[in-house]
């Protein structure tokens, strides 16, 4: 898909403006109110969405409770599930620290010979990422390898657009450089995929390097808050969502859908909501996960977190007419109405509450709302670090990691509002602003049992 020119430009800047003036009203129109009649719209806000969020964290609770009783079976073992050809397809720039470990990793997994091809995409490489695919294409003949200048365009899904109309199988297995899988990941992802007639399935990602410090203990936190919300969401008649690596795709929805959007800097969160459009579903698997590396400082954090805003919100600027119409249900539409009013409404509105409330010297009143979102989040943490999981170990939740885990996601309330108001006064710039992989930290135990 081409990417936007100015007249897509001139529309992000208007839409991300009418974002911020309604986020900004419901922030200040409150203060005009007097006594505690300042706090109803808030908590009229904080009983609704709260109500939803508690069903979503209950649902999953309950998933749990099956899976620990043994049913029902993520798999039925009595149903034949033929073995497709699945290409997995990763897009590396500047790679060289990972990519030996991710060609060997493909190599080790279990499934038949000749029903695995891995597609990697050299996207203009300047480190030594050329020189070492060139070896391990001569010691694996499943590796395909496919160049294309560093000025092509398109960023990551331009890569991903570059090899899509060569591949054969049925399935196509996005990863990134960095990630790491278990030997039996597909021996368990195909048919989980095939029996719940998904077009996608997302695997739960994991954080590997989650002992190096606290900000990498937060993510990991967070990860595993994510695939808990996503699988509530899911039971409770909403949406799942991809992110990226460790993404299932059925290459022929894809093709369906246009491919990947060029003009994103998200493709797994755009590609969702085509998805959702064209009447697909996406599925969550939580075990086996697909591990990767979290980014170890703040500076990579803010400018990984600000991508992964600007393409959150762009999402929605770009497909609300659809999302609104009669090809999405009515559980859905409510399940996103929830999710975008809380992840990108509320840290706009509660800085909006804020100012406001010091240029005014009131009390903020927002603050009911803010509450409920974050402890309700920190019982999702809960939850899944408590979870039985595979891959690295989670996070002990204890009322000091969860302290942490909670404080940390405050960054949001940071990130959202900075990356919105950049939006409307800024131009729209495609960057492929990739993570630094590092690979020099301890390979986790990629054993199948459940800690």
């Amino acid at each position: 898909m081409a990417a936007n020119g100015s007249t897509g430009t001139d529309r992000r800047r208007l839409k991300a403006s009418l974002f911020l003036l309604a986020c900004g009203a419901a922030g200040i129109a409150p203060h005009g109110l007097e006594g505690w009649r300042s706090l109803v719209p808030a908590l009229s806000l904080t009983l609704l969405l709260g109500l939803h969020s508690l069903r979503t964290l209950v649902l999953a609770a309950l998933r749990r409770r099956a899976e620990t009783d043994g049913a029902p079976a993520t798999t039925n073992p009595d149903v034949e599930v033929a073995v497709p050809l699945v290409d997995v397809v990763v897009a590396a720039r500047d790679e060289e620290a990972v990519i030996g470990r991710l060609v060997e990793r493909i190599a080790q997994l279990r499934y038949p010979a000749g029903q695995l091809l891995l597609w990697i995409v050299d996207d203009g490489s300047s480190d030594r990422t050329p020189e070492l695919l060139d070896g391990l294409r001569l010691q694996h003949p499943f590796l395909r390898l496919v160049r294309r200048s560093r000025e092509a365009g398109g960023g990551k899904s331009g890569a991903l657009n570059t090899v899509l109309s060569q591949l054969e199988g049925r399935w196509m297995l996005v990863l990134d450089a960095d990630a790491q899988l278990q030997s039996d990941v597909l021996e368990r992802l195909i048919p989980f995929a095939e029996q719940g007639g998904w077009s996608a399935v997302q695997l739960r990602k994991a954080v590997v390097n989650a002992e190096v410090n606290l900000l990498t203990q937060a993510q990991a936190m967070e990860m595993a808050l994510d695939a808990v919300i996503q699988q509530g969401r899911l039971d409770g008649g909403g949406i799942a969502e991809l992110r990226g690596n460790g993404q299932l795709l059925l290459r022929a929805e894809i093709q369906a859908c246009g491919g990947f959007n060029e003009a994103t800097v998200t493709d797994d969160l755009d590609l969702s909501f085509r998805l959702l459009l064209a009447g697909r579903s996406i599925g969550v698997l939580w075990d086996p996960p697909v591990q990767e590396e979290a980014v170890l400082s703040f500076g990579a954090l803010w400018r990984q977190r600000q991508r992964w805003a600007e393409g959150g919100l762009q999402r929605f600027f770009d497909y609300w007419p659809g999302l609104l119409s009669e090809r999405v249900s009515l559980p859905r539409k409510l399940d996103l109405s929830s999710f975008f009013l809380l992840q990108y409404g509320l840290p706009v509105v509660a800085v909006a509450d804020l100012a406001t409330s010091v240029l005014t010297r009131t009390w903020p009143v927002i603050w009911p709302l803010s509450l409920v979102a974050l402890g309700l989040s920190g019982v999702a943490m809960l939850q899944g670090c408590r979870r039985p999981s595979e891959g690295p170990a989670l996070p002990e939740a204890n009322p000091i990691t969860l302290a942490l885990g909670i404080g940390y996601l405050i960054h949001w309330f940071v990130v959202i509002p900075w990356v919105s108001v950049r939006m409307a006064l800024l131009p729209k710039r495609l960057i492929w602003a990739k993570t630094l992989h590092l690979g020099s930290l301890p390979e986790s135990d990629l054993s199948t049992q459940a800690s």
